[in-house]
């Protein structure tokens, strides 16, 4: 844990302490020290008030100051300093509708988890425990603190947090906890779209993404949250070419694979368009004398993922890059039929690296012939950059002094010229001006 963070963090808890108050680190670091796993980031709590805080400490942000928690700047790393606080009644499902400065006893049992309970004394590693978190860490189970319905009332996207918890560190739900995510799954609708956005993100992104989507589907959150999702479940697919099942089970199993150590890791774009990318097999699916069939499903899917991410409000970026995923996935399985000219396009697509990683999982998760996988590889391997992105031999100020006006004209003769250059059979000034008179000047 000796890193520039951890040391900062220190600091401001003995800062904190010099002048008199009580600071403790508290929540995921702790469970991660319990764990052995380094913390990505470190909060603190003090009986110091906000003002308080912000007068012992020079660069300060009150990102809640009224919930009591401002933020210390050290090195341009901001760590989340809050007053012990105790909460009364959420009115909204989210934020108390006010709260009163306490101790360190009564704000931990404010707090969503008993994992997330815990208190720690950073100079002598002392951990405070009031709640059973150090047990329930020991045993891998998520719990509440207290009464699981009231946990949850206060703030419905408890429930996906315990899943998300579950997943990412392999634990199991305490059946309780579990029974009232079930209960109370309607509810979850009540949640703003873009923190439903940023928690399925963290349980797409992080490890365990296909337990964690599993038991969304079993609490029924998932029905709530993407019903689109949810009815892929039982749709079943041509086993020749899906011999894993249906198309749940596909979907579930590219969840599996996903990335966690490539540069493609975490990556959110590849994971949202593993989730969406047969979304539209639900309502495509035809059966006839000749078997299954998906007509249309891509184009189908394209709106469905374009109507949730809508929904959940992602950017107009990441909308771009999943849809465009979604939509040229099925293209691998013509690429070694190609012209040449298509095929360098193809290859040359932005993100070409998350498009044939998404291709590679379709193929992993289902009848595992890398075939096209491997000849895009190599196509990449032995192309230099010149031959996908060949210099212009003409450009626009020629095709005037060759006689032409500017307009759509230009944009025709120049994109020809460029696919002669990909297929290979112009490559000199002299045979693009040939090219140009022999097929627009006749």
């Amino acid at each position: 844990m000796e890193n520039s963070i951890y040391n900062h963090a220190v600091e401001i808890v003995r800062k904190l302490k010099r002048e008199g108050f009580e600071a403790y680190f508290v929540g995921g670091c702790v469970r991660d020290f319990i764990r052995n796993v380094p913390p990505d980031d470190y909060d603190i709590v003090t009986s110091a008030h906000p003002g308080q805080v912000m007068a012992i400490f020079p660069h300060t942000v009150a990102v809640g100051a009224k919930f009591g928690v401002v933020a210390v700047i050290i090195e341009s790393h901001p760590y989340e300093v809050a007053t012990f606080r105790s909460d009364d009644a959420y009115i909204d499902g989210r934020r108390p509708s006010s709260i009163h400065f306490s101790t360190s006893f009564e704000d931990v049992f404010r707090r969503d988890f008993t994992i997330n309970g815990l208190l720690m004394n950073p100079e002598t590693e002392e951990i405070i425990d009031h709640v059973g978190g150090r047990d329930d860490i020991e045993k891998k189970i998520i719990r509440t603190i207290g009464d699981p319905d009231r946990r949850f009332s206060e703030d419905y996207l408890r429930m996906l947090r315990a899943i998300r918890f579950a997943a990412n560190l392999h634990y199991e739900i305490d059946p309780p906890t579990n029974d009232s995510i079930a209960k109370y799954a309607a509810k979850i609708t009540q949640i703003s779209a873009e923190r439903l956005r940023e928690e399925l993100g963290k349980i797409l992104t992080r490890a365990g993404a296909r337990r964690g989507f599993e038991i969304m589907a079993k609490t029924k959150l998932l029905r709530e949250i993407l019903p689109e999702v949810d009815r892929l479940q039982g749709v079943r697919q041509p086993p020749q070419f899906h011999p894993e099942g249906d198309v749940w089970q596909h979907t579930l199993i590219m969840l599996d694979l996903l990335p966690r150590k490539s540069k493609l890791a975490n990556n959110r774009h590849l994971a949202w368009a593993v989730l969406l990318h047969d979304a539209g097999k639900a309502v495509t699916r035809t059966e006839d004398e000749k078997g299954v069939h998906f007509y249309g499903h891509v184009q189908a899917g394209e709106e469905i993922a374009a109507a949730i991410m809508q929904r959940l409000r992602f950017s107009r970026t990441d909308q771009e890059v999943i849809t465009s995923l979604i939509h040229y996935h099925m293209v691998f399985m013509n690429v070694q039929k190609m012209r040449k000219g298509r095929l360098k396009r193809f290859l040359r697509m932005p993100d070409f690296d998350l498009h044939l990683e998404l291709h590679r999982l379709d193929c992993r998760a289902s009848h595992d012939m890398l075939d096209n996988y491997e000849f895009c590889r190599n196509q990449l391997e032995h192309l230099e950059k010149e031959d996908l992105h060949p210099p212009r031999l003409l450009t626009g100020n020629d095709l005037m002094a060759l006689g032409f006006a500017p307009g759509k004209i230009m944009g025709e003769i120049l994109r020809a010229l460029e696919d002669r250059q990909l297929e290979g059979t112009i490559a000199t000034r002299q045979e693009a001006e040939n090219f140009v008179r022999s097929k627009w000047n006749k």
